[in-house]
């Protein structure tokens, strides 16, 4: 590829990424940020396109289970006459007629044929049948991203809201901090405090000084993130609103059977294993059906320029039994490999319940501490806040020097950031239990949805989690006592 060819080539895919993409107009929420991530984000694109063409193979998939129905036509020439000899079936001695010509040196051959195969008929129908299977493995797989995506936006949104609300103080107090080391080492040149002193107090705003750079570049990638993922130009000016709910601990109080009932019946990732045991299943009975013998049925209509035909248009119908005898050699060990690949399937989906039933209890106490852990940043952050206020007013008075100020302005915002971190943290577990309850906004076709009606619905979504609204799920029963007995004994 040329230089030219290639920025082009990236200029179009660029334009292409932004089209239908609506700005930003006015702060945004945590509602239209997941709403526009689940409309515009590119990669959630490319899972909706898998999903798309596993649809398209099971459709396409349908047609092999027709019959095949061919139209030829050929043209055959040769340079000598199909001169033919015969003799007599009696003596065996050659026939005394002359030899003759049975066929012209060139015609044309027209062929319109229907052949239809019980074995392959079979075959696609089960084809057909996995296929379908796909279909669904993939929505699966695209829930599974859609969760995970979520989860990143609300990550990347509180990021954002905490860089928006720490960045400027940040910098404020990092000037702060460079004006008392300019002070600092000033003193200390012209020997007004003792050595160790002035050093010791160089250190402190050092440190200072290092902490809170630290907090300013964790801060400035927070506004990318987010318009990474909501797809938007990365100079895009964006202004977040942060929500005025508080976290609900509502899912916390319901019994823990209760989610995993719903986590049974929704979690993605075991339905997918659901659907991959069918697979198997229906490979076995594709493997079975190659081992019985094949019936073939054809029907032709042809047509020959030929001029020695008597009968230029004619008809051909058969039927054949085919059976490849290798199978009975081969039939078994294929049986058992099919076998082998339902056990698995099998075992995938036991494990993958198991896992999930952990992942619910985990994932359930993930979330209670990270609640916790929020709760007490929160309330360290308001004691703080009023220290630092109080020490705002001694400053104001000129009764506390520039490293007390510096100082309490730091511990503000390390335990502001912390709290937002904490924050983080909590909306991170939520959306992990989310995940594994297979709870997502449900809507119809996104293209031809809105992204104020996807906002509302997303808005929706998350009431229904702060009130501890869930869905209908699937009663996982033990078995009995007697029923283990009684097998064990079978």
């Amino acid at each position: 590829m040329s230089k030219q060819e290639l920025t082009d080539g990236l200029a179009t895919d660029r334009k292409a990424a932004r089209a239908n993409v609506e700005p930003v107009t006015g702060k945004l929420t945590l509602e239209e940020a997941i709403a526009r991530a689940l409309k515009y984000n590119l990669e959630r694109r490319s899972r909706m396109m898998e999903e798309a063409i596993a649809f398209n193979q099971f459709d396409a998939g349908r047609y092999d289970m027709l019959p095949k129905v061919v139209a030829q036509a050929g043209y055959r020439w040769r340079d000598e006459e199909l001169v033919s000899r015969s003799k007599d079936s009696v003596t065996g001695l050659p026939s005394l007629a002359n030899p003759f010509i049975s066929s012209e040196r060139a015609a044309t051959v027209y062929d319109l044929g229907m052949t239809w195969s019980l074995l392959d008929f079979g075959a696609s129908y089960y084809g057909a049948r996995q296929n379908a299977n796909r279909v669904q493995i993939a929505a699966e797989r695209r829930r599974k991203a859609m969760h995970l995506l979520i989860q990143d936006v609300r990550a990347a949104f509180w990021r954002a809201a905490s860089a928006q609300r720490l960045q400027q103080r940040v910098a404020e107090t990092i000037k702060l901090a460079g004006d008392a080391l300019v002070d600092a080492r000033k003193a200390e040149a012209e020997q007004m405090r003792s050595p160790v002193e002035s050093l010791r107090y160089q250190r402190q705003v050092l440190e200072n000084l290092r902490l809170l750079e630290a907090t300013n570049q964790e801060l400035a990638t927070a506004r990318l993130e987010l318009l990474h993922l909501i797809n938007m130009p990365l100079t895009t000016r964006l202004e977040v609103e942060e929500p005025s709910e508080a976290l609900s601990t509502r899912i916390l109080e319901l019994p823990v059977e209760r989610l995993e009932d719903v986590a049974m019946g929704l979690n993605a990732d075991l339905r997918e294993q659901f659907y991959n045991a069918r697979i198997a299943r229906d490979e076995t009975r594709r493997v079975l059906l190659r081992l019985f013998p094949g019936v073939s049925f054809n029907y032709n209509l042809k047509y020959s320029t030929d001029s020695y035909l008597v009968n230029e248009h004619w008809q051909e119908a058969g039927a054949i039994i085919s059976f490849n005898l290798m199978n009975l050699l081969s039939g078994p060990s294929q049986m058992r490999l099919a076998d082998a690949g339902v056990s698995l399937a099998d075992q995938r989906r036991m494990t993958a319940q198991m896992a999930v039933l952990t992942q619910v209890h985990v994932a359930r106490l993930q979330y209670a501490n990270a609640i916790e852990q929020y709760q007490r940043a929160e309330a360290v952050a308001g004691v703080d806040a009023k220290l630092d206020d109080i020490m705002a007013k001694r400053a104001r008075l000129e009764v506390q020097s520039k490293l007390e100020s510096v100082a309490n302005n730091t511990t503000a915002i390390l335990s502001l950031q912390r709290r937002y971190q904490s924050l983080v943290q909590a909306h991170t577990a939520a959306s992990r239990l989310q995940a594994t309850l297979g709870m997502e906004p449900e809507f119809d076709s996104m293209d031809d949805m809105s992204l104020s009606q996807l906002t509302s619905i997303v808005a929706r979504a998350l009431k229904s989690w702060n009130q501890a609204e869930l869905p209908d799920g699937v009663r996982i029963e033990e078995p009995r006592q007697e029923q283990n007995k009684n097998s064990g004994r079978s």
